[in-house]
């Protein structure tokens, strides 16, 4: 695995998402909106940052699954909202903005709320992988087409606490990981990873 990007440069990255959000909304009340699993850390990061009145909420989706490391059939669950969202400025925030269906599929959903605004926010960009018209409002890193672990990324459930943003390396996708080594078959262990 290599390191992409440092604590140092993750945390001047967030401060920087910060500022641009808190210019944008200039003191107007923000519902942040994390997207889980992945998001949590960057979502923690980022609502410390911001000196707007805010409330969070969360909701769900699922794109890679088992040992994938190409997104699959996308799974959302706007359920654990727990509030209202109508006529609030609403910010979604993704950890990374890979091939784009997951804020295509969620920016509907969000919308079908009624919130006066909804704008996104992401940790990284793949812009070579896009495949929908939507872009992010918000972007604190472009990074390349690489499989990335750390700061809340994972791979099959692994690496998620990792300070820093790594790329794996083809040897350490093909590597049963320590969870694994105590069976014979690692597939069998695999569950749905939640980028």
């Amino acid at each position: 695995m290599k390191i992409l990007l440092s604590e140092e440069q993750l945390r001047q990255g967030i401060a920087r998402l910060a500022g641009q959000i808190e210019e944008c909304y200039n003191g107007r009340p923000l519902t942040v909106v994390g997207v889980l699993i992945g998001s949590v850390i960057l979502l923690a990061d980022l609502v410390r940052q911001l000196s707007l009145p805010l409330r969070v909420e969360m909701v769900q989706t699922r794109s890679y699954h088992g040992s994938s490391t190409r997104p699959g059939q996308l799974t959302l669950n706007v359920d654990l909202l727990s509030g209202d969202l109508r006529g609030r400025d609403v910010l979604l925030v993704d950890d990374i903005f890979d091939t784009g269906h997951t804020l295509a599929a969620l920016l509907p959903e969000i919308e079908r709320l009624q919130p006066a605004s909804v704008r996104t926010a992401v940790l990284l960009r793949k812009a070579d992988r896009c495949e929908v018209a939507v872009q992010p409002d918000f972007v604190a890193f472009d990074i390349p087409d690489e499989f990335v672990v750390g700061f809340g990324l994972d791979y099959r459930d692994q690496y998620r606490h990792l300070p820093y943003l790594a790329a794996l390396e083809p040897s350490d996708l093909a590597s049963p990981l320590p969870s694994d080594r105590s069976s014979t078959n690692s597939h069998d262990h695999s569950e749905d990873a939640s980028r």
